[in-house]
């Protein structure tokens, strides 16, 4: 089967942002995501239970939309919360499922 390339964008932050995080991937278009809890230590810390829960946020896109929501992190979310994003690149069967709708 042949695939096609896209970017995975991974977010982890605090709980309390997924549902700003969410709305801003529909802001952008993008309909599929998926979010499990998270947990570990960083820059801030022990992040579980009383301190805080954290969740991982993903979505597979394409690269231009990927990097137009790190822009929206950067300039609404780092400063402020626990949270960290990356990119990896991807190979998907079924391109259109990841396909940004033009909204």
């Amino acid at each position: 089967m042949a695939t096609v390339p896209m970017t995975l964008l991974t977010i982890v932050a605090e709980e309390v942002l997924e549902q700003r995080l969410v709305r801003a991937l529909h802001d952008a278009g993008i309909a599929g995501y998926t979010v499990t809890p998270a947990r570990g230590e960083g820059a801030r810390g022990l992040r579980h239970g009383a301190n805080g829960a954290n969740i991982r946020l993903e979505t597979i896109t394409t690269t231009e939309a990927a990097d137009g929501l790190l822009d929206h992190l950067r300039a609404h979310y780092f400063a402020n919360y626990a949270i960290v994003a990356w990119l990896s690149d991807v190979r998907v069967a079924r391109e259109e499922k990841y396909q940004p709708e033009h909204r």
